[in-house]
């Protein structure tokens, strides 16, 4: 089933593609919940019109990622955590914890834009991908403190 996403979906696509889905998952989620339309031949054509009209404020929110990453760089964020004598943590560092100790550093990054490589249960550094924009990823490195 060929449909059009309305907002991001993780692990789907982005907004304003058209993507294949599994039927089910098309009719019983994306479609429902508000995230995607059917894509038919009036709403292809409605979408690149509406994607014509905003090319030029993509074009600014793509240079608003690309100058976000420019200024984190090569960032390193230290996470203090409760840890095992091995060096195993309760638990797991989150997204949530990630964007707050961005935000601490004067970077606004969504949670929801946070990626694990693998999950991070141990003392250490860890690579985090951000993903800023649709064209535009970063990584960061995450340095897990035990305490």
């Amino acid at each position: 089933m060929e449909i059009i996403l309305k907002e991001d979906v993780k692990g789907v696509g982005y907004k304003n593609d058209t993507v294949s889905v599994k039927p089910g998952f098309g009719r019983n989620y994306l479609i429902p919940q508000g995230l995607a339309i059917i894509a038919n031949n009036s709403n292809k054509k409605q979408i690149e019109e509406n994607i014509r009209q905003a090319a030029h404020k993509a074009e600014k929110i793509i240079q608003d990622a690309q100058a976000l990453a420019a200024s984190i760089g090569d960032l390193t964020v230290t996470i203090n955590t409760k840890a095992g004598e091995s060096g195993k943590i309760f638990g797991a560092v989150t997204a949530l914890q990630i964007s707050d100790a961005l935000k601490d550093k004067g970077f606004e990054v969504d949670r929801k834009r946070i990626t694990f490589k693998e999950a991070v249960k141990n003392v250490g550094e860890h690579t985090v991908l951000l993903d800023l924009h649709k064209n535009v990823k970063h990584e960061i490195t995450v340095n897990v403190v035990g305490e």
